[in-house]
């Protein structure tokens, strides 16, 4: 715990510093301060726990300052220091639930005693607090999910509730749904942060807020009070949540109409749902709201393909890279911010352009591990359309220029390739291994390869999987570690070499320069 000494006079700070055994009592930390104001200030930076104040102080007395903090630190334990026998001091401390008052000269052994019962008795309080946090959560939850239900079926039950939490609608009481989706849940922890900055926000505006979670998928919130928020007020809650989402990951928000009367919240929360459907074709952390969207509407363009996996199919096939680009520019035309179109289908259309792709990969004899990984993984990791649109461009750039590249090899020499490509993350991959599966001498084997290549055997693998690790270094899921067992590397501090030897920098150092 915290510690906060207030107190005008040095020796006495000092002097309690020094006498007692803070450790033994559980303090980790002394703050001191040297009259009320300061004693404000540091209690305000530190938030400690138990508070040792003297009374009489310039400035500000001690009473003053506890008043003021009461609101900020509700659970902080006050213990009062004085030198006079003051009965109206005495009434103030124990208002302010003091659990002790200390005269001067103090005795070291009654202040270990006294801050002793400070810690145990703001233990309790802190139990006591989260175990009304805990029910008041769980009746704000309840009730927000009534809410999400067409026509409230149970409007005593929602009364009495929201009776419980301390509000008091009726009528004219405005509601206001957001529904936020999060490209990972957060911890329970941060959102917990997160919901009491906004609570602190909104009641600074008279706004209040009830909230839960739909399958720990999105976190729903109801705002609602009787004076609904102008237009100003509204961008300024916007834009305050979108900020403390931003350190909590990517997201995107649908804020639904503004409704009357609690009956009507469930139309509020039906309008985010639709909105939420279209936040897939923008940007991510983008919050969209009725208006935003009457606004963004386009008029976009026909598709032009009634087959647009057909098309893709030839131009793939053709040797004309250009119609394959011409194509996917057409396609993140029509579908970005296109609020007509449904965000199954566009996927399931993706999901075929994916296998077209894959499809001519096989026949163009390019067996490459690092597109293995499912197609419905692929789409289901991509949070917005611009992802998904920009990993199908990537993979099909990859993909022609690999084919552009590729003349006709012996036979011989692409089985080798493949072979390597299958194997190389066993890392007791030998010329052996690769003999015996073309059926030559592992000396043969070595110099026909250098023959036809310009390189040696053991020179390609190793080319092989360093690309292969770059590749995956540009993927902030993989660990390093597991990066070099997935080239073949059972030593990190081999692979590290052999890495930095190949490229001129660590792995670390080329991951942070191909994230930036």
């Amino acid at each position: 715990m915290k510690l906060l000494i207030v107190d005008d006079e040095e020796l006495t700070r000092t002097g309690l510093i020094s006498a007692i055994d803070w450790k033994s009592l559980g303090i980790d930390q002394i703050i001191q301060a040297d009259d009320g104001i300061h004693g404000l200030e540091q209690a305000r930076l530190y938030k400690p726990e138990i508070i040792l104040c003297d009374v009489r102080m310039p400035r500000m007395n001690g009473i003053t300052m506890l008043e003021r903090l009461e609101k900020l630190l509700p659970d902080s334990v006050p213990v009062f220091m004085s030198g006079y026998s003051d009965k109206e001091y005495l009434k103030a401390a124990i208002r302010l639930k003091a659990v002790s008052y200390i005269e001067k000269p103090l005795n070291p052994s009654e202040v270990s005693q006294a801050v002793r019962e400070a810690a145990d008795l703001y233990i309790q309080k802190r139990h006591s607090r989260r175990g009304e946090v805990l029910k008041s959560m769980e009746t704000a939850s309840r009730l927000a999910l009534l809410l999400t239900l067409p026509a409230l079926p149970d409007i005593q039950t929602a009364r009495r509730l929201f009776g419980e939490l301390g509000f008091t609608v009726n009528s004219s009481t405005f509601f206001i749904s957001f529904i936020i989706r999060m490209n990972t849940f957060p911890e329970l922890s941060a959102l917990e942060m997160f919901y009491q900055e906004l609570s602190e926000f909104l009641e600074k505006r008279k706004i209040n807020f009830i909230y839960t979670d739909k399958k720990h998928q999105n976190l729903l919130c109801f705002l609602f009070g009787q004076t609904e928020p102008s237009i100003r007020c509204f961008h300024e809650i916007s834009d305050f949540i979108c900020q403390r989402l931003s350190v909590l990951g990517r997201f995107s928000i649908a804020a639904g109409e503004t409704v009357y009367g609690m009956a009507k919240a469930y139309q509020s929360y039906a309008s985010a749902v639709i909105l939420l459907q279209s936040s897939f074709f923008f940007p991510e952390n983008t919050l969209l709201t009725p208006d935003r969207l009457n606004q963004s509407t386009k008029s976009s363009p026909e598709l032009v393909s009634a087959s647009p996996e057909s098309e893709f199919a030839d131009s793939l096939s053709s040797g004309l890279p250009e119609s394959a680009f011409v194509l996917l520019d057409q396609l993140q035309e029509y579908f970005t911010e296109n609020t007509k179109v449904f965000q199954n289908a566009v996927k399931d259309l993706y999901y075929k352009l994916f296998l077209t792709l894959d499809k001519a990969r096989k026949q163009n004899l390019q067996t490459d591990d690092v597109y293995a990984e499912p197609i419905a993984e692929i789409i289901d990791r991509c949070f917005t359309f611009s992802e998904l649109h920009q990993t199908l461009r990537r993979q099909t750039e990859d993909f022609l220029e690999h084919a552009g590249n590729q003349t006709h090899e012996n036979p011989t020499i692409h089985m080798i390739k493949s072979y390597i490509g299958k194997h190389y993350m066993d890392e007791t991959l030998s010329v052996k291994d690769i003999s015996e599966h073309v059926f030559l001498s592992a000396s043969y084997v070595c110099t026909f390869f250098k023959n036809e290549t310009g390189h040696t055997l053991n020179q390609y693998l190793t080319e092989y999987r360093m690309e292969k690790a770059k590749q995956l270094l540009k993927d902030s899921r993989y660990r390093i570690s597991d990066i070099s067992s997935r080239v073949g590397y059972s030593d990190g501090n081999y692979f590290g070499k052999s890495f930095r030897k190949y490229s001129g920098l660590s792995p670390s150092e080329y991951r942070e320069k191909n994230l930036k």
